[in-house]
């Protein structure tokens, strides 16, 4: 087994480079088409503590055996964690004994360390404020999740959203640190689960206290500004996710570019979209009752001209038809008259939906068996009225059927 792995970002989250030696390399097992190499000290962070690992590659700097010579590139495309043994993964063997110098990409690590600071900020304000714990913890390249033991409402979260922009402003000290195992036993920290063994603690002066593996920037300011983005009930309590620093930014300007968009398609300000909106919303919804009624009034009068004694008579309306406004037509026909009716609205190009309705003691899954005899039909319902849809068939194969009952 091999040796525990020092873990250089541990000493400073800062570096970008470091020097290491190889000490084992092999095929990867899995999934993964590349090779799994151990070194004896890494900056690289693995995929733990639920956020995602770093990125970056590794330059061969000596005694490079096949596949590899002096200076050659190796892009190292997974990082993970076993028994404090980290294992990278990557896209070339290099033989062990080797000397290389490993480069990451702190864009990437520094994003990452403004998610997971701004993340301990406000779990240690929600639990501080409303005894919650986060019990779960997500941190991607894209989104950064958070879950919380009990229910949260908006003017909660707003508030501490708010509370969090102001410890950022206030740029206080986060330090990170492995206390002695007296001094943790008199530590009131939050963690996710039992830990044993040395503890990192993670300390926002003034906020927070917690047990935490991740890198983190040494300042409150240097998170830049923290959003919630989204936030839903979750498993009885609140998932939040929330985006940091330059994420947050971005996420920001494309909001904006996208009302001033919408803003400029509407020929208003801004602050009148809302308003402007809801207007608009008021009139479609007027226009919609409008539609429908005049479109219960066109069948009403088409039905009035229908043979009385028909047993079972089927008639044709819109492909854009309410079906609310079809149920009510069905229902009035079927009181006023004897026997079956049913509207169908669609086309022969796309297929009908229908609905058919029975009376004096009639059963509409009657006439729904004669059509599912001779066409694709899918519905079902009550001896009252039933309803579905078919395909495959045209506007006079339907009427003939009627014509049979």
């Amino acid at each position: 087994m091999s040796e525990k792995t020092i873990k250089l970002y541990d000493e400073n989250a800062y570096n970008k480079e470091f020097e290491a030696r190889v000490m084992d390399c092999r095929p990867a097992n899995g999934d993964f088409d590349g090779f799994e190499i151990i070194l004896d000290k890494t900056l690289f962070f693995p995929e733990e503590g639920g956020q995602t690992p770093d990125k970056g590659t590794i330059q061969v700097k000596s005694e490079a055996g096949e596949g590899t010579a002096d200076g050659d590139v190796v892009n190292v495309l997974d990082v993970q964690i076993k028994d404090d043994v980290i294992s990278h993964f990557t896209d070339k063997s290099i033989e062990p004994g080797t000397v290389i110098k490993g480069i990451i990409d702190f864009a990437h690590r520094f994003s990452n360390m403004q998610q997971h600071s701004g993340e301990h900020i406000f779990s240690g304000i929600v639990n501080s404020l409303y005894g919650y714990d986060n019990v779960g913890f997500h941190l991607s390249d894209s989104v950064v999740t958070m879950d919380y033991s009990g229910q949260l409402s908006k003017e909660e979260l707003t508030d501490v959203e708010l509370r969090v922009n102001r410890a950022i402003y206030e740029n206080v000290p986060i330090t990170c640190r492995y206390p002695s195992a007296d001094e943790l036993a008199k530590l009131d920290y939050r963690s996710k689960k039992e830990l044993t063994g040395d503890v990192r603690i993670v300390t926002v002066e003034g906020y927070d206290i917690c047990a935490c593996c991740a890198p983190h920037v040494a300042r409150t300011g240097e998170i830049g500004i923290l959003k919630i983005v989204s936030s839903q009930n979750y498993k009885g309590g609140t998932r939040v996710s929330i985006l940091c620093g330059q994420r947050a930014l971005l996420y920001l300007a494309g909001m904006h570019d996208m009302i001033t968009e919408l803003a400029n398609s509407l020929t208003t300000s801004v602050d009148s979209i809302p308003d402007l909106i809801h207007k608009q919303q008021e009139e479609i919804a007027a226009l919609k009752r409008s539609l429908s009624e005049a479109g219960e009034k066109i069948l009403l009068s088409e039905a009035a001209e229908l043979p009385a004694d028909s047993k079972c008579v089927f008639m044709f309306a819109d492909k854009n038809s309410d079906a609310n406004v079809i149920r009510r037509v069905v229902t009035k026909l079927v009181a006023d008259r004897e026997g079956c009716l049913g509207i169908f609205f669609g086309d022969d190009t796309d297929g009908y939906r229908f609905i058919i309705g029975c009376g004096n003691g009639l059963n509409s899954n009657d006439v729904l068996n004669i059509l599912k005899e001779k066409f694709q039909v899918r519905g079902g319902g009550a001896p009252a009225m039933v309803q579905g849809s078919i395909s495959g068939a045209s506007k006079e194969d339907i009427l003939s059927v009627a014509a049979t009952i």
